[in-house]
């Protein structure tokens, strides 16, 4: 990761902020962009001086579109983009909130990253014409290929991100830039934590299949990333050992 230029989105905790550090900690220069200031400052100030800590919403293409200009000018310009933001409502799809639970998720898990992705190609294909590695990596989730009940928004958003995926691999392959979807199961993040349910889902996880912990996701990252530039992993599906 020498060298590297990392852009991290949904950096303020979970997988977003454990792929920041394992990618700092590999000598890539990291920038954390996520809506919580005080959290992705705080990470910044224990990356250190490889870390700026940047406020923006995805779901705002202007935040994104300055993001991406404050860190070229910091940091320089990109050439590996992690979209790790994302966030899960549960619910029923006839509940009281619903409407405003879907436009959420949209909003955050399949808009935001399109805009991420528009704002950073042109980093992208700057850094794959000189001959450099150039990687997008999409987290997505085997909840993509499932029936979720009580996630059914959240796993069709996610199911939109892992055929995104596959479709912006196949236009930007041949410019060189590496495309990864990665699917996780079960990973103990604070995705569940706004929910009573979510959160008993999860204790109940982890009594009976060890999930994974964040920090297994990175390093998958890590290594995709880090291959030769001719070497490419678009589909990982990483889950814990016993969920089935």
């Amino acid at each position: 990761m020498n060298n590297r230029t990392a852009v991290i989105t949904g950096a303020s905790s979970g997988i977003g902020a454990a792929i920041a550090i394992k990618l700092a900690a590999d000598g890539a220069r990291v920038a954390l962009v996520a809506r919580r200031k005080d959290r992705v400052e705080e990470l910044r100030d224990r990356i250190g001086e490889r870390a700026v800590a940047v406020t923006a919403d995805v779901r705002d293409p202007g935040e994104v579109a300055a993001a991406r200009e404050r860190i070229a000018a910091e940091l320089g310009r990109a050439d590996l983009v992690v979209n790790a933001a994302g966030i899960l409502v549960p619910g029923l799809l006839d509940g009281e909130n619903a409407p405003e639970e879907w436009r959420r998720q949209l909003d955050v898990n399949v808009s935001g990253l399109l805009h991420v992705f528009r704002a950073f190609l042109p980093d992208l294909r700057a850094a794959a014409a000189d001959g450099l590695r150039a990687d997008l990596v999409n987290v997505s989730s085997i909840a993509a290929t499932r029936i979720e009940p009580g996630a059914a928004v959240y796993a069709a958003t996610k199911a939109a991100v892992s055929h995104l995926s596959r479709n912006l691999r196949n236009e930007l392959a041949p410019a060189g830039i590496r495309v990864t979807n990665l699917e996780p199961g079960v990973v103990v993040t604070e995705l569940l934590s706004g929910s009573e349910l979510g959160v008993a889902w999860l204790e109940d996880m982890k009594t009976r299949i060890d999930p994974l912990e964040a920090a297994d996701l990175a390093e998958v990252v890590a290594f995709a990333a880090g291959r030769p530039s001719h070497v490419s992993l678009p589909e990982i599906v990483v889950v814990p050992t016993k969920q089935i």
